[in-house]
């Protein structure tokens, strides 16, 4: 088989692991459904998700990075999913937490549109679009992907993983890594630096999964939190 066919069967495998990325807060949020609380879950991994996926999708638009028809289509997917999850933060979550999270979504559309401006009036050629806007996608994707650092520094600090389920984590882990095979067949620096940096921090939740498990209160029977890995899902090209 040639590198290009390797290529797109690590692709789709890469964007049906995404998907399940973005779907695997669904029982989580059914929970606060329930309870009509948010409790200690924090929306910061889905706001960063949320402007990650923005940029991946301009990214991905024919004038940016022509021929990227899956990369706009799963981070597309990613845009509403966690639009939706933020929606579930303000109708359950406190005022303090409200207001938070409206700067945070204004500066978010303040930058994006910045950036389509600069960039579309700006830049000529599709070739230094893909690299300004692949650039700050290398950027906020590594920033998005260091968002559950804090959730991890409460694992070591409480002795516990109530707040990082096992299979997110594992999902994440292996996402990480398949995205960034994906990245060096044809070798594809926008790809590899930030999922090769999602690999890595997805090995070391699964390491403190295993240091730390054991000792969880079960409360439930099972962890019941959520630690949400942002996703990048690269260009086809």
């Amino acid at each position: 088989m040639s590198p290009d066919g390797i290529r797109n069967i690590v692709g789709i495998i890469g964007n049906i692991i995404t998907l399940g990325l973005f779907l695997s807060p669904v029982p989580t949020f059914l929970k606060i459904w329930k309870r009509k609380a948010v409790e200690d879950f924090s929306p910061i991994p889905y706001l960063a998700t949320l402007l990650n996926c923005g940029l991946w999708v301009f990214y991905g638009m024919p004038f940016v990075h022509p021929n990227s028809i899956l990369i706009v289509t799963i981070n597309g997917v990613g845009v509403v999913l966690e639009s939706l999850y933020i929606i579930m933060f303000f109708v359950y979550g406190t005022k303090k937490l409200r207001l938070k999270m409206v700067m945070i979504l204004l500066a978010e559309i303040v930058f994006m549109v910045i950036v389509i401006l600069v960039v579309m009036l700006s830049t000529p050629s599709y070739g230094i679009r893909t690299k300004i806007v692949g650039t700050l996608c290398i950027v906020f994707g590594t920033i998005m992907y260091g968002s559950p650092l804090s959730i991890m520094g409460l694992v070591i600090r409480t002795k516990s993983v109530e707040y990082m389920p096992f299979y997110l984590s594992l999902a994440s882990c292996l996402n990480g890594i398949d995205w960034t095979i994906y990245g060096f067949i044809h070798f594809d620096i926008f790809v590899v630096l930030p999922n090769g940096l999602g690999a890595l921090l997805g090995l070391a939740q699964l390491v403190l999964y295993a240091c730390y498990y054991k000792s969880t209160p079960k409360k439930t029977g099972e962890p019941r939190g959520e630690l949400e890995l942002p996703t990048t899902a690269p260009s086809t090209r």
